[in-house]
């Protein structure tokens, strides 16, 4: 079978079986802080798991894009190594949310590999968790396999997405590849699952119960789910009878290709080791930066930049010293790019921002490698055998070298690496980054469970806010400080959740709604509105006056005046992000966006600065569309429908099966849940204020819109008529009339700086008179000059030493708080006495808090201390005499 056809067969089985196909959703986990990157099938559904979210299906199934480089799933350091490790890799999976549950599971499973595949069912393995007896009768009730081919396992078989989150008891498949393939285990009876390589896992069945909390303890879930996943890649190899994924038709191509572009054959031993990682990471790069991950120094993008660098090195393995990995992304795309067409429109993008990433790196690889020598150099000298773990993170961390490939350098030296000392700085690092990436926020533990059970009890909020402004509605609970609570009293801050609300929640980039809630005894200041998840609406509120209790009725309306402006806002991102496209290529994707009353910062992808010019076009292009008027079309379909109709998806927004899709005209068309104007009129004017890089590959631009805007506009234009009035000119001639007064101003400085410096220079005879003499025949002229600059200082003390046959100058000038100071020594003293201007002003600069140096003749340098000037200059003459060599 090819891999699509085992994909395609997966799908087909389970879509028989009741499953809703669903697509793959990003590499980027939405609204999920937790994690940097999508690392399993069902994280896209942790909301459902954790009792705080729903869809419309009990059943799914699908082929999900997965990273694991990073974190407790990290398998980075096995890639290229192992046959079947992977950075990037996909994940078939099919899951029950509360419907069927083990026997099902293992049914279905057991059906599809031995009936449907075909594979032999004398050499396939189970596994159960140690203390799962139901899981070990229904393996022996439901399928053929005997008690002697299923394992009981401790922690190999209790899943875990991450340090917390939802978990569960699993069961685990494996396909015995053979003593054939691996006869050192002929006579080995404890030869098995999880203890021999010869036996292969390719599928592991999740039983979801648990929640682990931050504190580590397992809480029941509201209800047991099924999550399965396999490694599509392993069955690929399993099905295709190789022992290798790279020997399947997903790698092969790359393979290929990759030994073409290096003119250097691929080989299935070691010498294939570099082309492997490479083919490895090249898929890894091209999914994580189509779907908005840019190589940076933080985050994910640190993550991804370092897999583009460990490539690179790899590549050099093969004698590869310029940017070639950006050459391979056709092939990933045309290999994977019909079942993951998200990636179609960005292929430009994306190999433009790899090539980008590769030549830059190709700039500072030897610096790497130089430092690697030098520490080489060091341990030979000082008959040291091992490689300092720190010096080697050092190479990894700055010069993106991975700990392999510094360990095979060293043993090309006859050296050895501090392995253990690596792994102490790289998990600080690690520490470093979870504190950095969970102190960005997101719900705890305690109010995630909370919510489950208010979501339990009560049900979804239902949004009408896309229509009312105001509703009747019933408090149906109350929430401080992480628990629910009975009542609140005026001046108490507190959460409310209500059965119905007319608050839109923060999401998509469009801050909530704020407004008042009522009832018959108190008023509610609501502050802000939230989503701990797509069903639930939880509103921040100041009790401002009463004592407000749950399920008391309350009357609840937003601010419409802050709401229409916020939408106004909203808006404007869909004609910016229509605009962009339209000026600078279709490769631009919203990246991030912040919609507020009165102003909007979009961020996006492209690989250059915008120029003022573009900038001018995009402005242009929106405000003609407002004028336009267009009405916006707001609707719902399915998300396929959505896709067909070339709906653009917008950063940080997770989408159900059933999307709203808002269009205007027919240039802008986005799956969008946030709130709109009723035609782009509405929108008045929008004014781009600034455009930025905020990482490689990521620009921002930020505008003003609506009301905001304009008063904007009248605020410059009162400003340049007050500034046409002082200039006594025409709006029309002001920039000639402004540069001109800079010209004459600059020249009125240059003038009075030549005034300063032939004053300065007039007291030549009264400085040279006021030297002090540390020795006979070596003067010493050390003062502090007022009225002149350091340029000034310069010309002074060149004159004085002219003067001198013999001798120092030390001399100061204090500008505000700046400090500037230059020494002269004539060249006799610097040939037959070692006196140096560079050593002398170092001491004499210190002493007024600051720095300098310079050549033994001259040198110069500044304090940030004025009022330890004249201290430091009555210091000069002791400074000399203590430098002076006999």
């Amino acid at each position: 079978m090819t891999s699509d056809e085992i994909r395609s067969s997966f799908l087909e089985y389970f879509r028989k079986n009741g499953h809703t196909i669903v697509p793959s959703a990003s590499l980027i986990p939405a609204g999920d802080p937790t994690l940097l990157f999508t690392n399993a099938g069902m994280n896209q559904f942790k909301d459902v798991f954790l009792g705080i979210g729903q869809r419309e299906y009990t059943r799914a199934v699908d082929t999900q894009k997965c990273l694991r480089v990073s974190g407790k799933h990290n398998d980075l350091e096995e890639v290229g190594y192992s046959p079947s490790h992977h950075t990037f890799f996909e994940m078939l999976g099919n899951w029950s949310f509360g419907d069927y549950y083990k026997q099902e599971a293992i049914a279905f499973a057991w059906e599809l590999v031995s009936e449907l595949w075909k594979i032999p069912k004398e050499r396939i393995w189970a596994t159960v968790y140690l203390e799962d007896d139901e899981a070990e009768k229904l393996w022996l009730q439901e399928t053929d396999l005997p008690l002697s081919r299923i394992r009981r396992c401790d922690k190999d078989n209790f899943w875990e997405m991450g340090e917390t989150g939802p978990c569960g008891p699993c069961s685990e498949l494996f396909v015995d590849m053979g003593v054939e393939a691996f006869p050192e285990t002929a006579d080995d009876p404890d030869a098995g699952p999880n203890t021999s390589d010869r036996f292969r896992e390719f599928w592991n069945l999740v039983f979801i119960q648990y929640n682990r909390n931050e504190s580590g303890a397992l809480e029941p879930l509201p209800a047991t789910h099924v999550d399965t996943g396999m490694g599509f890649e392993r069955i690929a190899s399993i099905l295709q009878g190789v022992d290798s994924n790279y020997k399947t038709d997903l790698f092969t191509p790359l393979l290929e290709t990759i030994a073409n572009l290096t003119d250097a054959a691929y080989f299935d031993d070691d010498r294939g080791l570099p082309h492997r990682v490479i083919a490895d990471h090249i898929r890894c790069l091209t999914f994580a930066i189509g779907d908005g991950v840019m190589p940076s120094n933080e985050g994910r993008g640190y993550v991804i930049r370092r897999i583009l660098r460990r490539a690179v090195l790899y590549g050099k393995k093969l004698e590869m010293n310029e940017a070639f990995i950006y050459r391979l992304v056709d092939n990933v795309v045309e290999l994977l790019g019909a079942v993951f067409t998200d990636v179609l429109p960005r292929r430009e993008f994306i190999t433009r921002t790899i090539q980008g990433e590769e030549n830059r790196f190709h700039q500072t690889i030897e610096r790497g490698l130089e430092r690697l020598d030098e520490s080489f150099d060091t341990l030979t000298a000082e008959r040291h055998t091992q490689l300092d773990g720190k010096r080697a993170f050092e190479l990894y961390d700055t010069f993106g070298f991975p700990l392999d490939l510094t360990q095979m350098l060293a043993r090309e030296r006859g050296f050895t690496v501090d392995d253990a000392g690596f792994e102490e700085s790289m998990a600080e690092q690690r520490e470093r980054g979870r504190a950095a990436w969970e102190s960005k926020g997101g719900a705890k533990d305690a109010d995630i469970s909370v919510y489950a059970e208010v979501l339990k009890e009560h049900g979804e909020t239902e949004f009408v806010g896309y229509t009312e402004n105001s509703i009747d509605a019933e408090i149906v609970a109350l929430i401080a400080d992480s628990e629910s609570v009975g009542s609140a009293q005026a001046g108490d801050e507190v959460f409310v959740l209500l059965n119905r609300t007319p608050f839109y929640g923060e999401s998509g980039g469009q801050v909530g709604d704020v407004g008042i809630i009522e009832s018959r005894d108190a008023k509610l200041c609501v502050e802000d509105t939230r989503k701990p998840s797509a069903d639930l609406f939880v509103h921040k509120c100041k009790v401002l006056e009463g004592e407000i209790t749950p399920y008391a009725a309350v009357h609840a309306k937003i601010d419409a005046e802050h709401r229409g402006a916020v939408a106004v806002s909203h808006t404007a991102t869909h004609l910016l992000h229509s605009g962009l496209r339209q000026v600078l290529g279709t490769h631009v994707g919203q990246a991030g966006s912040l919609v507020e009353s009165g102003r909007l910062r979009f961020d996006f992808s492209h690989y250059e600065a915008v120029s003022v010019e573009q900038l001018r076009e995009i402005e242009v292009y929106v405000n003609e569309k407002i004028r336009d008027n267009d009405a916006l079309s707001i609707s719902e379909m399915s998300l396929d429908d959505a896709k067909a109709k070339g709906a653009l998806a917008f950063f940080g927004d997770k989408y159900g099966d059933i999307v709203r899709v808002v269009q205007a005209g027919d240039y802008s068309v986005e799956l969008c849940g946030g709130t709109h104007v009723k035609a782009t009129g509405e929108l008045g004017f929008v004014k781009l204020m600034s455009e930025s890089s905020i990482a490689a590959g990521v620009r921002r631009v930020e505008a003003l819109t609506g009301q905001t805007a304009m008063t904007t506009i009248q605020e410059d234009a009162s400003l340049i008529s007050d500034v046409a009035g002082l200039l006594k000119a025409p709006k029309t001639d002001l920039r000639e009339r402004i540069e001109r007064l800079l010209q004459e101003q600059r020249e009125l400085e240059q003038q009075l700086q030549q005034f300063k410096s032939q004053q300065a220079l007039g007291n030549v005879d009264a400085l040279i008179k006021s030297a002090t003499p540390i020795e006979e025949g070596l003067p010493v002229v050390a003062s502090h000059v007022a009225g002149t600059d350091r340029d000034g200082l310069r010309r002074l003390v060149d004159e004085i030493k002219n003067r001198l046959d013999s001798g120092v100058v030390a001399l100061a000038a204090v500008s505000g708080n700046e400090v500037a100071f230059v020494v002269g020594v004539t060249s006799d003293l610097v040939r037959d006495r070692g006196l140096h201007a560079g050593k002398i002003i170092s001491e004499l600069t210190r002493l007024a808090d600051g720095r300098g140096g310079g050549r033994p003749e001259l040198a110069q340098g500044g304090g940030k201390n004025p009022n330890k000037v004249e201290a430091a200059i009555d210091a000069a003459g002791e400074i000399v005499k203590n430098q002076l060599q006999t």
